[in-house]
């Protein structure tokens, strides 16, 4: 993470906005945080952090943040950088991204109490806002609308002391590295109110409710809180997504959402099976998801689906069927053509995958991109003989060689990767998916730099399709992109123009 960082900040504002190109509406809020209360049905939520900690402004193709920085800014930036000064080298080296959000997080608080004109005075008062929103949201507009809210309510730091922490759910072991990780904060801060217990809390929040900043590719960028984005629910089928523009979070809508239903988004990578994805929601956020997508779990269909995404593939390579474990348990056995495949030659070539993955990631980074390559061509070639052709664990081998063959600049056998990954991304995926959108995306660029024009034209075509819904249409990465997509068509049309206009052989 970045040693230094000055975070955005409206001028006055925080902007909730309503697009009428959907039927859309707030619900009233629940009257518990705890069970992530905030139900609107809007086209665009965005909000500004609380704070973040991201990387400086980069330049030769590095990530590009837009920098905004107000007088509050510069005087966290002098708070924050006089009590890093004072920790030693050995000090220094501990200070993970956690720990500089926590700092900058407390002395956010402490400038907020010696300055603040607008305080939110309690959970009522926060009720209230909320409910406010929800009143103005479901009035009927002919136009698009916009709800002002002053910087310090949604900047302010009684949001955080609202979000869930989920500390009784923690293990010992986690507690104790929050508190070491505390002690460190205050040690850093040394402020005469600090409480060392709220301190360890907070990181929990932090655990639970920090995201992940991304640039327009979904490329991880830092890490920052968002107080309101944070109140909004799960769903493994959810009807909005989250994307960033510069340090502001977007949610937008991908299907239309009828009045008074709950806005969802997606808490964590959802390609996989129910049992992967309730693994990864109990460990991270304490909870277990019953979307629709989920309750079907141990179903026909759910057992299928599973089987496929991540299961073994049929020892017949004519044969597309999946596999399940025999009465036996002596192996697996094909649901379509019976065929049975033993189990111990599984578990060999399943071995001799894991040795050869440990050693493509030290090769890779270490920075042997041609080695790692090879290597990773192997892996693909054994998951091939053992994986099911919708394979996740083979998309993301196929995956990790388009960005290899991106960077040895191998267009061609990039191009081929990325090809191969298309539809296991149109099936792990529901339709309007940022990350099927930008697949496409990176489809059509390296069509196009081969002189498939025609090709591009349809991966772009399909990109813009996806990601004008996920993205919007007035960011700097979209405009970019419907440039590119119509110099395509104007590449095309002077293509035939000259094919049609050239002599004709004799």
């Amino acid at each position: 993470m970045a040693s230094h960082f000055f975070p955005t900040t409206a001028t006055a504002t925080r902007m909730l906005s309503l697009s009428t190109n959907r039927t859309l509406s707030w619900s009233s809020p629940k009257a518990s945080l705890s069970s992530n209360f905030l139900s609107p049905s809007v086209a665009e939520v965005m909000q500004r952090m609380v704070l973040a900690n991201l990387p400086p402004w980069q330049d030769n193709n590095g990530p590009k943040i837009p920098l905004v920085v107000t007088k509050s800014d510069w005087k966290l930036h002098r708070l924050e950088c006089g009590a890093l000064s004072k920790l030693d080298k050995d000090r220094k080296k501990s200070l993970t991204s956690s720990i500089r959000l926590m700092v900058k997080l407390y002395l956010r608080r402490k400038l907020q109490r010696a300055e603040s004109k607008f305080v939110i005075k309690s959970f009522a008062w926060y009720y209230s806002l909320l409910t406010r929103i929800s009143n103005f949201m479901t009035r009927k507009k002919s136009s698009a609308v916009e709800l002002i809210i002053p910087t310090t309510v949604t900047d302010n730091y009684n949001l955080v002391e609202a979000l869930v922490s989920h500390m009784s759910d923690i293990d010992e072991k986690q507690l104790v590295l929050y508190a070491q990780m505390a002690n460190l904060v205050s040690l850093i801060l040394q402020l005469p109110d600090i409480n060392i217990k709220e301190i360890a809390e907070n990181f929990s929040k932090l655990a639970c409710n920090a995201h992940t900043i991304c640039d327009s590719e979904l490329r991880p960028l830092g890490t920052g809180l968002y107080p309101i984005i944070s109140i909004i629910n799960h769903s493994c089928l959810p009807n909005s997504v989250l994307v960033f523009e510069g340090r502001v979070a977007v949610i937008r809508a991908v299907q239309h959402i009828p009045k008074g239903t709950e806005v969802s988004i997606s808490y964590i990578e959802t390609a996989g099976s129910t049992m992967t994805r309730q693994k990864a929601l109990k460990e991270q956020y304490f909870f277990s998801c019953a979307c629709l997508h989920c309750i079907k779990v141990g179903q026909p269909d759910d057992i299928q689906e599973s089987a496929i995404l991540e299961g073994y593939r049929c020892k017949d390579n004519g044969c597309d069927g999946f596999l399940l474990r025999d009465s036996g348990d002596k192996g697996f056995i094909c649901h379509q053509c019976g065929l049975v495949r033993d189990k111990e030659e599984m578990k060999e070539i399943a071995s001799e995958i894991k040795f050869l993955s440990e050693k493509a990631s030290k090769l890779l980074s270490s920075g042997y991109n041609t080695e790692a390559s090879a290597t990773f061509k192997m892996i693909e070639k054994l998951q091939v003989k053992l994986c099911h052709p919708f394979s996740i664990d083979l998309m993301r081998t196929r995956e990790t060689l388009l960005k290899i063959l991106m960077e040895l600049q191998d267009w061609k056998e990039a191009l081929a990767y990325c090809r191969l990954t298309i539809p296991v991304y149109q099936r792990a995926y529901p339709g309007f998916h940022p990350l099927l959108g930008l697949q496409y995306y990176t489809s059509g660029k390296l069509e196009w730099l081969l002189g498939a024009t025609k090709d591009a034209i349809k991966s772009l075509t399909e990109a813009v399709d996806i990601l004008r819904i996920t993205h919007g249409t007035n960011t700097q990465f979209m405009k970019e992109l419907f440039i590119k997509l119509e110099e395509a068509h104007v590449e095309a049309s002077y293509k035939l123009s000259s094919k049609n206009n050239s002599p004709m052989d004799d």
